[in-house]
């Protein structure tokens, strides 16, 4: 989430409104007023609660920066803290406008580590969402477009792929941009669903962009349907394509929860690799002789070691 970015367009945007017509040229000056001292344009209840919400999705991010330094137990106890904070923060949020849509996301997700729990939640929190064109250039949209986000996700966890097949479309129909990523749900739920015509649907629907979420898909959908042959070679170009593909998906680590959404990195990067790869443990926990299958490919298995080599990562 890109909050900072949005609270100046919200405040901009809500001054402009206040004071009539503004030429493209003065907006942008008035933007720039914004980004250095955003508190002096803060009049309005809900815009004091996206500030706070601002403060504490920065602060949240910034005591993620040292896990990796940290052992097992020191890492779930300052997640559990930076939680905590996080659903305290939101809490006082509330208390300036108990309608946040970002704040009461937040905190849904801060508070519930089942995820069965925080679907029935985040179910409860859409709203309908009239836009003409793309939602997602409406920023005062984009905090239910984060809802139905997440949603899609938490289906992912729960094993709930048709719903979330489903519940990408409507987010992609709303955003066709589809910032959030639901494509890339949609895409591991079709594999995991052997529903191959979908799958090629959706890939064409982006333009056939390759990410690391389409071509771990591919792999799974082949090889669930038993073309070794292909899931072989689809193996090899996600492996080839995805820097550190091969690592991430014999090696996967920890991924801390999305607050609240998917951290937006290059499509084919070492960050999105871990990120498919995490995503798609509900299907690869489902389909044990998958991950062994794929450690076993010759190929594979030197890339992985040699790019764990090169960033000197354990192996």
């Amino acid at each position: 989430m890109k909050a900072r970015e949005e609270l100046v367009i919200r405040l901009a945007e809500t001054r402009r409104a206040a004071l009539g017509d503004m030429s493209d040229g003065a907006f942008d000056e008035l933007k720039l007023a914004v980004q250095d001292a955003p508190e002096a344009f803060i009049d309005t209840p809900a815009n004091q609660a996206f500030f706070m919400v601002c403060t504490a999705v920065e602060r949240f991010d910034k005591d993620c920066a040292d896990n990796d330094l940290l052992d097992d137990d020191e890492y779930y106890r300052a997640r559990q803290k930076r939680h905590a904070r996080m659903a305290s923060d939101c809490e006082q949020a509330l208390a300036a406008d108990p309608a946040c849509t970002d704040a009461r996301l937040l905190k849904a997700i801060a508070e519930n580590d089942n995820p069965e729990a925080l679907l029935g939640i985040l179910l409860d929190m859409e709203q309908p969402v009239t836009a003409e064109g793309d939602a997602w250039h409406d920023v005062l949209l984009r905090p239910q477009l984060r809802v139905r986000a997440a949603a899609v996700r938490t289906c992912m966890e729960t094993a709930r792929y048709r719903m979330a097949v489903e519940k990408a479309h409507e987010s992609i129909a709303l955003a066709p941009s589809d910032v959030l990523g639901c494509r890339h749900s949609a895409a591991l739920a079709y594999a995991r669903l052997e529903d191959e015509q979908g799958f090629e649907d959706l890939d064409a629907r982006f333009d056939h962009a390759s990410s690391a979420w389409s071509l771990l898909g591919r792999v799974i959908l082949n090889f669930k349907l038993g073309r070794m042959g292909a899931a072989r070679r689809s193996l090899a170009g996600y492996s080839t394509l995805v820097e550190g593909g091969a690592y991430a998906l014999l090696r996967p680590v920890l991924i801390d929860t999305y607050m609240p959404d998917r951290p937006q990195v290059a499509p084919c990067s070492f960050q999105a690799g871990m990120f498919a790869v995490h995503e798609a443990d509900p299907i690869v926990v489902d389909v044990p002789d998958f991950a062994a299958w794929a450690e076993a490919q010759p190929a594979i298995a030197r890339a992985a070691r040699s790019y764990a080599d090169s960033r000197g990562f354990e192996w």
